[in-house]
């Protein structure tokens, strides 16, 4: 785990909380209270936004309120996303004007897969919406922002969406590539089951197609990009990128049922080499130097975007997409995370299971939610730390147990299955402290959705 001196590390709880509370900043609903938070995020190129958890509303709110003061008052035009890069695309088209959807809900309509709430809820239609309006409204000459998607379980529409576009620019190589990715054929192009396929050596890979697509693909780049100028550059691009996604998610589902960190390697690897390559894509599209580099804010969960030296991640030789932001360009780079005490959550009792509003248990003793609870007033109990501020590096210097639920949340195992170990002013420059927070509002809710959890039924201890 990443070290770093400590100074002053208070140890009475007393002194420590009093401590918090000198050097936090307050989240009262004020007009300027971001202001602080946004000025300190926009001298850098890349702002990676995290979230504790994937379903809870506050979070993706202020998110949302930060990245849209980076995009109007420090000019970033990417917002890269812990989403699948065909599912993205299309809402890309659309805040880019292009595309047939008539509307942010349509925009969203590939967001079809298990978790589809974790995009598909009231907070993320407003921001398509929101960000349509502004690209609309920009001066002549400005870029347009774009959405991108960094993940790579998409296995199934990015093989549809490489074959679509060599559908409309070369048949003959569409018809190579539908016999080269028939490989998957036998499991539907279902990432699981073809790993589970492999895994019991049922079927043999399919590495080498999906390896010569893509490099037949590059191969074809000069031809297919450079056809009618920049639409069709960005056209490649996309496809490019699918097979990219195509070659990594075939890689990803063989590693996911061995019993190592490879695949979550692979995967943040993957999402850290697609945020270069969507901001070195837009650099080398600026024309005039006038223009600025391309600037990109990150969406994704505290467990990628926070360092994973500074966690419990790398006992295990987990790294992450902070971490590999951080080693290219430290400078370059302005890491929020969040944290809550309790409220309610968005999630799902297992994978692929309904999503359901459940309790959100409050933060253990001694866990870093517990400790930031008790430093909230009466009256203000949502904070903020500046995490290179001396006075919170001697406060919250010491490893202590931090929060993550993802898109399953099971609260009857919630110390093994929801924390781990983090120096959290190594994790991230700055921390945002909801206290009380709530489930954002899936767009579709089934029967399950205010089906109540049982108070008092979990295990204690655990």
């Amino acid at each position: 785990m990443k070290g770093t001196a400590i100074i002053g590390t208070v140890h009475h709880r007393s002194e420590l909380i009093e401590a918090l509370r000198s050097s936090a900043g307050r989240l009262t609903g004020s007009r300027h209270e971001l202001d602080a938070i946004v000025e300190a995020a926009a001298q850098h190129r890349v702002v990676l936004i995290g979230e504790a958890t994937h379903g809870t509303h506050e979070f993706h709110r202020m998110r949302m309120d930060i990245t849209r003061r980076l995009i109007t008052e420090a000019g970033f035009t990417v917002v890269a996303a812990e989403a699948d890069w065909p599912d993205a695309h299309r809402v890309d088209r659309y805040v880019r004007g292009l595309g047939d959807d008539h509307d942010a809900l349509a925009s969203l309509g590939d967001f079809a897969r298990f978790p589809a709430w974790m995009w598909r809820h009231s907070d993320m239609l407003d921001f398509v919406a929101w960000l349509r309006a502004h690209n609309d409204s920009r001066a002549w000459g400005d870029r347009p922002v774009r959405f991108v998607g960094l993940d790579l379980y998409s296995l199934r529409s990015s093989i549809a969406a490489v074959i679509e576009y060599l559908d409309r620019v070369d048949p003959d190589e569409a018809a190579a590539a539908r016999k080269r990715y028939a490989c998957f054929d036998h499991v539907g192009a279902q990432g699981q089951a073809y790993g589970l396929a492999i895994a019991t050596r049922a079927v043999l890979p399919c590495e080498d197609e999906v390896v010569t697509q893509l490099v037949r693909l590059r191969a074809m780049a000069d031809q297919l990009a450079r056809r009618d100028g920049d639409s069709a550059l960005d056209e490649y691009f996309s496809a490019e990128q699918n097979a990219v996604v195509i070659r990594d998610a075939e890689e990803y589902y063989q590693q996911m049922f061995r019993a190592d960190v490879s695949a979550w390697n692979l995967r943040d690897r993957h999402m850290a080499a697609t945020l270069t390559a969507v901001m070195e894509h837009l650099d080398s599209r600026r024309g005039s130097h006038a223009h600025p580099d391309v600037k990109a804010v990150v969406w994704a969960h505290n467990s990628h975007v926070g360092d994973a030296r500074a966690t419990g991640m790398a006992t295990r030789g987990e790294l992450n997409l902070g971490e590999l932001v951080r080693r290219r360009d430290d400078r370059d780079a302005f890491v929020i995370g969040f944290t809550s005490y309790d409220g309610t959550v968005a999630a799902a009792p297992d994978w692929d299971g309904p999503v359901r509003k459940r309790a959100l248990r409050p933060g253990l003793p001694g866990s870093l939610e517990e400790l930031l609870h008790h430093v909230g007033r009466d009256g203000e109990p949502d904070l903020w730390f500046d995490c290179r501020d001396h006075r919170v590096r001697a406060a919250l210097g010491d490893l202590r147990l931090q929060r993550a639920v993802g898109v399953v949340y099971r609260p009857q195992t919630e110390r093994a299955s929801h924390y781990l170990t983090t120096r959290v002013v190594d994790q991230f420059d700055l921390l945002i402290h909801l206290d009380r927070t709530s489930a954002i509002e899936p767009l579709e809710t089934g029967e399950h959705w205010n089906r109540a959890d049982t108070p008092d039924a979990y295990p204690t201890g655990v």
